[in-house]
């Protein structure tokens, strides 16, 4: 195992992004290449910053403030009452831990969410609140997180993959068009004649 994958297994794998890296795993990299300190995960805090520590013989250092502050897990709630269905919160949510589909109402399951506070933003009728989840996060807990951002990583770059694959064919088919109807000018052109 890399010195990355074992930085990352420490690591809560909330996606939170509040280190100030796009996920857990960048994170780990800035930290194994000696690029970031070890006290910036905010939902792991104190107990994570300290793994860290000894991992990477390292002195124990507070908490970046910068960063944020360290508390009890939250989960997001969406108050169903208020929610127009946009497809927002789903988007954002990086362990898709928010159902729903468009123009209907959404619900976050809250033994998968992560409290990661990313579908607070962008919630147009701000209709997303942070609550107290009653519990801890749990190393089982973060292995089935990043095995859900894993997979929506996946599910999102075949997505875009088939997106780009159709915008090839469409813009082969438009040359074809484009081909046919000059070929099919010239034709008339001499005939004409």
């Amino acid at each position: 195992m890399s010195l990355t994958e074992k930085i990352n297994a420490i690591l809560p794998q909330t996606q939170c992004t509040k280190c100030g890296y796009e996920g857990c795993l960048p994170y780990a990299q800035a930290m194994a290449e000696h690029e970031a300190q070890i006290n910036r995960c905010v939902p792991g805090g104190t107990k994570t910053i300290e793994a860290l520590s000894h991992l990477l013989n390292q002195p124990v250092l507070p908490l970046d403030p910068t960063c944020g502050v360290e508390k009890p897990l939250e989960v997001a709630y969406i108050d169903e009452n208020h929610c127009i269905g946009c497809t927002l919160c789903i988007q954002a949510c990086p362990v898709d831990a928010i159902i729903g589909v468009n123009k209907y109402m959404h619900t976050v399951i809250p033994d998968l969410c992560s409290g990661c506070e990313l579908c607070v933003a962008p919630c147009p009728v701000d209709c997303i609140s942070m609550k107290p989840a009653s519990r801890e996060w749990t190393f089982l807990d973060a292995q089935e997180a990043k095995q859900r951002y894993e997979q929506r990583q996946q599910r999102l770059q075949m997505q875009e993959d088939v997106k780009e694959e159709v915008s090839v064919q469409q813009t082969s088919d438009v040359l074809k068009q484009d081909l046919i109807a000059k070929a099919l000018a010239k034709a008339r052109a001499r005939r004409a004649k």
